[in-house]
C-alpha cells in the first residue's frame, strides 16, 4: 500500500483445471481461471494487473461489500429509537459501505482447509463509527475451491451493538473471457423484484416481474432487451432456509456455465459492458423498509451467510 502495509495475494488450484488468485486488499478475487468446453482454461472474472490499477478504481471489482451492499436512502436509518447519519458516496445516498468500505482496507488472511476444500480466511476488525456505523463489527469471508469446480464464500459477522450487516462478493463475470457479455444466456429464479425510484432507492414495493425487463425466469441473452443496462434487486424464491438455486448462465462460445446458490433473500443483477455482477444479498434500503426482512444483527448472535459459484461445461 503507498504507506507501506503489505498486500498478500494468495492463490487456489483444484487439481482439476480452476485456479482461483485473491488478495488481502478488499478480499478481492483478481482471477478466476476455469476450462472451456476444449478444456483451456480463462480468466472469467474481470481485474487489473497490479494493485495500483485496484487502489484507483471506483467499481468494486471483485472485492468484499460492506458493511451494507447496495444502497442505504439519504445515507442514514433509524435503529431502537437513534437515528444514524452514514458517509453519502452516491449522490445524497450511502453505497457499498460508504467511502472507505471494506473493498478499501487490507484484512488479514490466512490458509484455510475445509473437507478437502483449499481456500483463504480473510478478516477485518471494523470499529465503532465507521463510516457512521455503529457498533465493533467482526467480520470473517472464507473462499473455498472444491474439485467440483465450485468457488464457495462463507461470511461470518458478530457485533457489540445492534448494527445493520449485509455483506456480498462483487465480482464482474465474462464466461467468454473476452469481449462484451451479450450473447449470455441468464436464467434468475426469481418471480418478483423490488421497484426502485429515480435515485434506485426501493419503493417499498415488491412486483411479479412480469412483463418487466428483469423477467428471466426462463434463459435469455442479457443483451436481448439490456437498453442502459441492469441494477435491480429480484426477490428469490424460495420455501425455506438454506441454500437455494438463484441463477444460471451460460455462454455458448466458450460452453461455459456457472451456477449461483445462496442462502441469501435476493440477488442485485448488475451489468457494465464486459462484465455482469450476481450479488447475492439483502433488499436495498432493508433499514429504512419495514416490510423487508430484516438486516439488523446484535449482540450475541451471528451473522452467517453462504453463497456457491459452481462453473461447469455444456458440450
Amino acid at each position: 500500500m503507498p504507506e507501506g502495509t503489505p498486500v498478500e495475494l494468495f492463490t487456489l488450484t483444484n487439481g482439476q483445471g480452476t485456479e482461483l488468485s485473491a488478495m488481502s486488499y478488499g478480499g478481492t478475487i483478481v482471477s478466476l481461471r476455469v476450462p472451456d468446453h476444449a478444456g483451456k482454461p480463462g480468466d472469467v472474472v474481470l481485474g487489473f494487473d497490479s494493485l495500483a490499477g485496484y487502489l484507483d478504481n471506483t467499481h468494486y471489482f471483485g472485492a468484499i461489500v460492506g458493511r451494507y451492499a447496495n444502497r442505504i436512502g439519504r445515507g442514514q436509518f433509524t435503529l431502537d429509537g437513534a437515528t444514524f447519519r452514514l458517509a453519502t458516496n452516491d449522490g445524497p445516498h450511502h453505497l457499498h459501505g460508504g467511502i472507505k468500505g471494506f473493498d478499501k482496507v487490507v484484512w488479514q488472511a490466512e490458509p484455510a482447509v475445509d473437507d478437502g476444500a483449499v481456500g483463504v480466511a480473510f478478516s477485518h476488525t471494523s470499529p465503532d463509527g465507521d463510516e457512521g456505523y455503529p457498533g465493533t463489527l467482526e467480520t470473517r469471508v472464507r473462499y473455498l475451491l472444491t474439485d467440483r469446480h465450485e468457488l464457495v464464500v462463507d461470511y461470518e459477522a458478530s457485533t457489540d451493538k445492534p448494527t445493520p450487516v449485509n455483506l456480498t462478493q462483487h465480482s464482474y463475470f465474462n464466461l467468454a473471457g473476452k469481449g462484451d457479455i451479450l450473447g449470455h444466456e441468464l436464467t434468475l429464479e426469481a418471480d418478483e423484484f423490488t421497484p426502485v425510484d429515480a435515485t434506485l432507492i426501493p419503493t417499498g414495493e415488491i412486483a411479479p416481474v412480469d412483463g418487466t425487463a428483469i423477467d428471466f425466469r426462463t434463459a435469455k441473452a442479457i443483451g436481448s432487451r439490456i437498453g442502459d443496462g441492469y441494477d435491480h434487486n429480484v426477490v428469490l424464491r424460495r420455501s425455506g432456509p438454506g441454500l437455494v438455486h438463484a441463477a444460471h448462465v451460460l455462454e455458448p462460445g466458450s460452453g461455459r456455465t456457472m451456477d449461483v446458490s445462496t442462502t441469501e433473500p435476493g440477488l442485485q443483477f448488475y451489468t457494465g459492458h464486459s462484465g455482469f455482477c450476481l450479488e447475492t444479498q439483502h433488499y436495498p434500503d432493508s433499514p429504512n423498509q419495514p416490510a423487508f426482512p430484516s438486516t439488523i444483527l446484535r449482540p450475541g448472535q451471528r451473522y452467517r451467510s453462504r453463497t456457491v459459484f459452481a462453473f461447469g461445461i455444456r458440450r
